[in-house]
């Protein structure tokens, strides 16, 4: 809804083109999952598949990554709605206040959980069902007792495909949907093929194409650049050139794993004063891809750092409302996106990101930057906000803590200031969704649901919650 009081919701609008499945807008309403019994393995440290350097540069970003995949643990029986018999593989124990808080407050039902740590994940890669060592046979047999049909992971790689196989499951996804559906580089291509604009590019093969492509862009008016890998997420992956007028440090400075899936984008980076720009938002739109149909489900606008790494999203982007034709032209766009997801063989939620230029003559331009073909920083707070307040504003940020503090403690605090989402007894609130944990076994960390009415009453909730927890002064 937007700050005037008016909802947002729009379900039912669809629309079909050529031989595809319908796209169908049910913007502010939560998808017709399948009804169907899943495995999700949480394989984020999995994210870029087999480019370990970077996922390393992932891991000293983030930090404390191993516990994300926590965020997971109120969504998996939402996004498998079969006889509630899921199973969610984490790689670290999820917190358990926050656990009884989901299931005693919030009234959400869970997923069983197991807990494989990402060292003997990987050793799943080459180990048979006969073989021994650690405790891969042990997992397996687990899989394949199971009684859910399916399984997924924040990606389908090598692992995740074997273990389908072994255990007799069906994957959600095929691995060449995940690893294609993800590439940066195959999504331009298809969208220079579908007449979508695209900010100025030119691929670079080698490191050493890297200076004479963002001389290229520099002839053609850009003052700054970026390199983006075909692969990356939440700012990895992604170099920004500031002056294009010195940029050979930084053109030497890519790393050869930049090139690991393909060629890397070397692109102009737009900005207000520049080519008539006097505005630029970032949005983002969330798909869910079935055999049937694809469904785009919400519209947020993502909260980027100076450095363009995702810090959190809000929901519905205000600006949207006087501009009809912005929301049209996002919606056409994530749809175009959307199919090309289903036709490389991906299933399962992913979202669509954009550029949206706001120009001094009063036109616009939309931009596709990259999908995202897996469970995004964004699907968990809107699958919770459509299914708590479909009707209402929602804002998801990182809140990182000077003190560290127990899970309990934490809901605690938030309880007893009045600032807790408890449904049908509050009509707005802040739902902790997952609580990140150091060695010392408490929370340094934790994403935080702000559900209001209004977008300004999810800022205000925001704001008291870090007034009352101990937060440090900057949003991580």
């Amino acid at each position: 809804m937007d700050n005037s009081g008016q909802p947002h919701t729009e379900s039912g609008n669809t629309e079909v083109t050529g031989g595809a499945v319908p796209t169908v807008h049910a913007v502010g309403s939560l998808p017709q999952f399948p009804e169907r019994d899943g495995i999700f393995i949480a394989n984020l440290l999995g994210l870029f598949f087999d480019n370990e350097k970077q996922t390393r540069m992932l891991i000293d970003e983030v930090g404390e990554l191993d516990s994300y995949g926590g965020r997971l643990v109120p969504i998996v029986d939402l996004l498998f709605p079969g006889k509630g018999e899921n199973l969610l593989v984490l790689e670290s124990e999820p917190d358990a206040a926050l656990c009884r808080y989901f299931t005693e407050t919030a009234g959400l039902t869970l997923p069983e959980i197991s807990i494989l740590p990402h060292r003997e994940y990987l050793g799943l890669a080459s180990v048979s069902s006969r073989s021994g060592g650690n405790a891969s046979p042990h997992f397996e047999e687990t899989l394949r007792k199971h009684t859910a049909a399916w399984i997924d992971g924040y990606v389908t790689d090598n692992i995740i495909e074997r273990l389908a196989g072994s255990a007799g499951k069906r994957q959600v996804s095929t691995q060449a949907g995940s690893r294609n559906g993800n590439n940066k580089w195959r999504l331009h291509e298809h969208l220079v093929s579908q007449g979508l604009p695209t900010p100025a590019t030119v691929l670079a093969h080698s490191v050493a194409e890297v200076k004479p492509a963002l001389a290229e862009i520099a002839r053609r008016g850009f003052a700054a650049g970026v390199v983006k890998a075909p692969v990356g997420a939440s700012g990895i992956g992604l170099i920004k050139v500031p002056s294009l007028a010195d940029c050979d440090r930084l053109a030497d400075s890519v790393p050869n794993h930049f090139f690991h899936d393909g060629p890397c984008l070397v692109q102009g980076w737009l900005g207000p004063g520049q080519f008539g720009i006097t505005m630029l938002r970032s949005p983002s739109v969330q798909i869910f891809v079935t055999d049937e149909a694809v469904v785009l489900y919400d519209i947020t606008e993502q909260i980027l750092s100076q450095a363009s790494i995702h810090e959190g999203n809000e929901s519905p982007p205000p600006y949207l409302f006087d501009r009809p034709e912005w929301r049209a032209e996002l919606l056409r766009q994530a749809g175009v996106a959307a199919q090309w997801l289903r036709e490389q063989g991906y299933r399962g939620t992913a979202s669509a990101d954009f550029l949206l230029a706001e120009k001094q003559d009063g036109g616009f331009d939309v931009y596709v930057c990259e999908v995202n073909a897996r469970v995004t920083g964004a699907t968990y707070p809107s699958l919770l906000a459509c299914h708590f307040m479909p009707e209402g504003a929602w804002l998801l940020r990182n809140l990182r803590f000077s003190e560290p503090l127990a899970g309990a403690e934490m809901l605690d605090i938030l309880a007893s200031s009045g600032d807790l989402f408890v449904p049908g007894r509050s009509e707005a609130g802040v739902l902790p969704v997952n609580f990140n944990k150091g060695p010392d076994g408490r929370v340094h960390k934790g994403q935080f649901l702000c559900i209001a009415h209004s977008t300004a009453g999810s800022h205000t909730l925001l704001k008291l919650a870090e007034l009352d927890l101990p937060c440090l002064p900057d949003r991580d």
